[in-house]
């Protein structure tokens, strides 16, 4: 992508991330919120934001059980010292985070290919991992959504995803002239993808995966207790994947705007209010951003920080948009 037309999208987003939060406070009593964020309980929001960094460790080993799919070996504490600088550049730059995290794995000694490879099948099996948990709460969430639109979407969703491991898992059975007439990067992309899934420990891949989910639902559920928010572990556990899941559509800075919107939404299905549900989404952007502050403080101290410059980081973040698509 040419360096205008990056600037467009990134302007893009900035521009969907304001617009989304603008129309969510106009619509609110802004006294409200201030009182719901400024009245939250410290412990709730401590503990909360002790499992977002807790969950680094989860994102950590997740990623390194890929790379070793890929035949690379990476030491855990480098991997971990990595992953947590990238959450800080995830912050403060469109992209930096997986660009910072292609950069200090090439200091590693990690070829182009591993490293970019490494990147997009993490993002990927975060999707499907995600589709696993909404499945399981599906049953749950039949009763509690009357919008019939919304529901069908989310089963097409579903049904796709499902249909897709199964094609991935069942790859090299496929017939050769089957294989040979899909296009070559799809092949590809399937063939990255299911490295992981095929190789020894996957059930501990996608156990991590999924456990990761399970830490951003129990971060909410915490922060709606810290708020006194009626939010039920189970209607958490149904609810708080969807709101993932719009927020992982990268039409945002960082999810926020889209998250917000997503989580008022849905929290308003179990009759909690719009402005205690835009308080635990806030809060919950703030943890995230502490988590990525800490990582700001590692990256100062990195050996891998040797070096580094923004226009290197900006060219590896195009190259890795590039072998995404």
């Amino acid at each position: 992508m040419k360096p205008p037309a990056k600037a467009l999208v990134t302007l893009a987003k900035f521009a969907v991330s304001i617009g989304i939060l603008v129309l969510l406070l106009r619509a609110q009593d802004l006294s409200s919120l201030k009182a719901d964020l400024l009245a939250v309980k410290l412990d709730m929001l401590a503990l909360a934001v002790l499992l977002l960094f807790l969950q680094t460790f989860a994102l950590c080993h997740r990623w390194i059980l890929i790379l070793r799919a890929m035949n690379v070996l990476l030491d855990w504490l480098p991997g971990w010292r990595i992953l947590i600088i990238s959450t800080f550049f995830n912050q403060v730059l469109p992209a930096g985070g997986d660009a910072v995290r292609i950069w200090m794995l090439r200091r590693h000694g990690v070829q182009w290919s591993p490293t970019i490879s490494s990147i997009v099948a993490d993002r990927f099996l975060a999707l499907l991992a995600l589709g696993v948990v909404i499945l399981a709460g599906m049953p749950f969430l039949l009763s509690r959504v009357s919008d019939n639109s919304l529901l069908f979407a989310i089963l097409i969703v579903l049904i796709v995803a499902c249909f897709g491991l199964i094609a991935l898992l069942t790859l090299d059975r496929w017939p050769p002239r089957i294989i040979t007439a899909l296009p070559e990067r799809i092949v590809q992309f399937a063939m990255l993808v299911r490295a992981p899934l095929a190789a020894e420990g996957r059930g501990t891949l996608i156990a991590a995966a999924i456990v990761i989910h399970l830490i951003t639902m129990a971060a909410c559920y915490v922060l709606a207790i810290g708020l006194d928010a009626p939010l039920s572990p189970l209607s958490a556990f149904v609810l708080i994947p969807l709101v993932i899941l719009s927020s992982a559509v990268p039409i945002s800075i960082g999810g926020w705007g889209v998250r917000e919107g997503a989580m008022v939404a849905a929290l308003g299905l179990t009759g909690i209010a719009s402005d205690k549900a835009l308080a635990i989404s806030v809060l919950l952007g703030l943890g995230g951003l502490i988590v990525g502050l800490f990582g700001g403080l590692v990256w100062l101290v990195a050996p891998e920080r040797a070096n580094f410059s923004t226009d290197h980081a900006r060219a590896v973040a195009e190259r890795t948009d590039a072998a995404s698509v």
